[in-house]
């Protein structure tokens, strides 16, 4: 490509940058005003205006409640029972929530969509200073300053399209939307994790500015200086410190995980530029590790003392070792389950992530290791990829929320990439254009999916009739029509010269109008659909309860009712299990009281005509595919 072609490609951005360089707070502001709008939008907009949502969701959300109801802030509980699956702060936060706003869905969703901020903000913050792809760009830009400066690109341009750009995929990419949305503690280990990464990072960066500086200042003391780390890390150790105590967080959030993961990142980006000591000394390894043992490990003692060897076999057990060496709960899938994860989760700017790790040249080991800490922020992401990635890929239990946490790294990846092409536009574009095809075969791909979407929808007895609800809503139509006319404009882009240069505006303007026009309406028809009637009905069993009168489930288990109902639930899956349960209650009560029963409908018709009297049974209400009955003491002295 010669060079009247590089200008003209980046000759629109260079237009752009020079209007924004002469107002640097004007752009500063405009940096956060978009920034609040894409965090309003991805992760507040309608939080908790949609029910819990049925399997796990109130799991959590209930477990919180019992904390603030008993007091106890050790041990959590779920129906009576413990529920030792994650450690408490996901737990710990939803609790504060109710105390501040009331125990609602917002206070449930609040730590995920807070987590997803805080890392798209820090996202933003590091790709602003450090966002630059290729290694030795400083050097290089350094060598050529005096004698071509003119045709030298700018940097602070650059890192300010890595920022935005950056900032932006972190947010906007479907995985991290649906988890930052979902009160569980997911999105929680990612915030702690990723923020805890790129902390690590930028005191990284800051550990060789303070090494140089102190050896400017005196050369003389440089013996000295090299070691001792406290005099050389000035404000990196800030950074440190955050990252530390972010990763006892982690810890809280999710158990070894938040550890382990961010430990292979960081040892794997360490021993590849060979400065593991140099930088393990200027950390203050022992120090942090000390920090996080104080911060992290008390719960876990507390909690062991208060339950014993049933906490450590069931967390440890069962939840962390079983998970990573076995099958749990049915959840495996072949070994190329991840690439399938991260194509989708990641969509539609996963088409871009081969080239981006190809564009950094990782196998030039020299090259790196020469460059100045400030160009490494793309192989430091790219290790945190692979780490997630391959850790996950190696445990046998398979989820795709497991990979959540190497989203920011894939975006920082693009974000780089991105960056990189419009700063220093590509002599050969037969990568860029393999890509740019496949993100138009993506479009496409999508388009139909959405369109087909009823389809794909399964028997599911909350909703029976939800394919046909969503059909004639008109919404599957509307989703495929928008991504049918982007891969059209994808399509007419790459038919003109430069026209790649378009396709991520193309991505974002019909994934943004996806969500606005097709998402967020269709959560709240699924909603209507299949979580209302268990939210209305459990709402009135709580009205309706009286003393001492137990409240069952029949034909199916969901979490959300002990959460809406605000009280514990007895669950049955077949009707001779039911009806033992009743005949004990009338055998074991002198005076037995009347039982509340939510059941199936279909189940019900079938016990009217088995075993139900209509005498003994009222009932209170129905709510689509379920009905609340109260059944009464004749039925239970029937069976004395």
């Amino acid at each position: 490509m010669d060079v009247e072609s590089k200008d003209r490609i980046t000759q629109p951005v260079t237009k752009w940058w020079n209007v924004w360089e002469k107002h640097p707070t004007r752009l500063w502001m405009f940096s956060v005003l978009g920034l609040a709008a894409i965090c309003w939008v991805a992760f507040l907009w309608h939080l908790g205006s949609t029910g819990l949502v049925d399997e796990t969701e109130p799991l959590f959300a209930e477990a919180a409640r019992q904390m603030t109801v008993t007091g106890d802030w050790i041990t959590p509980y779920f129906n009576g029972e413990t529920r030792f699956d994650k450690p408490p702060l996901v737990y710990w936060l939803m609790a504060i929530g109710y105390h501040l706003i009331g125990v609602n869905e917002w206070a449930v969703r609040l730590p995920s969509a807070m987590s997803a901020i805080a890392l798209t903000i820090l996202g933003f913050y590091t790709l602003r200073y450090f966002g630059i792809s290729r290694p030795r760009t400083l050097v290089d830009h350094q060598q050529m300053e005096v004698e071509d400066t003119p045709k030298l690109p700018n940097l602070e341009r650059q890192r300010w399209l890595s920022a935005g750009i950056g900032a932006t995929l972190i947010a906007l990419n479907p995985i991290t939307l649906v988890w930052a949305r979902t009160g569980v503690s997911d999105m929680l280990l990612s915030g702690c994790m990723g923020t805890a990464l790129l902390c690590f990072f930028i005191g990284y960066v800051q550990g060789e500015t303070g090494r140089q500086e102190a050896e400017a200042q005196d050369s003389q003391y440089r013996g000295q200086i090299m070691g001792d780390p406290k005099p050389i890390l000035g404000f990196a150790s800030g950074w440190y410190l955050a990252f530390y105590i972010l990763i006892a967080l982690a810890i809280l959030a999710k158990g070894p995980v938040g550890f382990v993961l961010p430990g292979l990142i960081i040892g794997a980006f360490l021993l590849y530029l060979g400065k593991f000591w140099q930088v393990v000394r200027e950390m203050r390894l022992v120090w942090g590790l000390g920090l996080i043992g104080v911060l992290a490990i008390p719960w876990y003692v507390l909690v062991t003392l208060a339950n014993g060897e049933d906490y450590i076999e069931k967390f440890f057990g069962y939840h962390n070792v079983e998970r990573f060496v076995g099958v749990v709960n049915h959840h495996w899938a072949p070994w190329y389950f991840y690439f399938l994860v991260v194509l989708v989760g990641f969509a539609p700017w996963s088409c871009y992530l081969p080239l981006a790790i190809a564009r950094l040249r990782f196998w030039q080991v020299k090259k790196w290791r020469s460059s100045p800490r400030a160009s490494q922020l793309g192989l430091f992401a790219l290790c945190w990829f692979v780490g997630v990635f391959g850790f996950f890929t190696i445990a046998v239990t398979k989820l795709p929320s497991y990979v959540l946490p190497l989203m920011p790294a894939a975006a920082i990846l693009v974000a780089l990439l991105a960056s990189d092409l419009l700063t220093y536009p590509p002599q050969r574009l037969w990568g860029l254009r393999l890509s740019a095809g496949f993100n138009l075969i993506l479009l496409g791909v999508i388009a139909w999916a959405i369109w087909y979407s009823p389809n794909f929808i399964g028997y599911d007895p909350a909703a029976l009739n939800l394919s046909e609800t969503l059909q004639a809503s008109g919404l599957p139509l509307r989703g495929g029509i928008l991504w049918g006319m982007a891969a059209v404009a994808a399509a007419i882009a790459l038919c003109r010269r430069r026209g790649w240069r378009w396709l991520g505006t193309i991505n974002l303007v019909a994934f943004v109008a996806f969500i606005i026009l097709v998402v967020s309406p269709a959560t709240f028809l699924l909603d209507q659909e299949r979580q209302l009637p268990l939210r209305e009905l459990s709402a009135i069993a709580a009205e309706v309860n009286q003393p001492s009168e137990a409240f069952l489930m029949m034909g199916f288990e969901k979490p959300s009712v002990v959460f809406y109902a605000k009280r514990s639930v007895n669950y049955f899956d077949e009707e001779h299990k039911f009806i033992a349960y009743i005949e004990d209650i009338a055998k074991i009560e002198p005076n037995p009281p009347s039982t509340l029963v939510l059941i199936e409908s279909k189940r019900f018709n079938r016990l009217k005509e088995e075993w139900l009297k209509p005498s003994e049974y009222t009932v209170i209400d129905q709510e689509g595919a379920y009905h609340l009955i109260r059944v009464t003491k004749q039925v239970l002295a029937r069976k004395l």
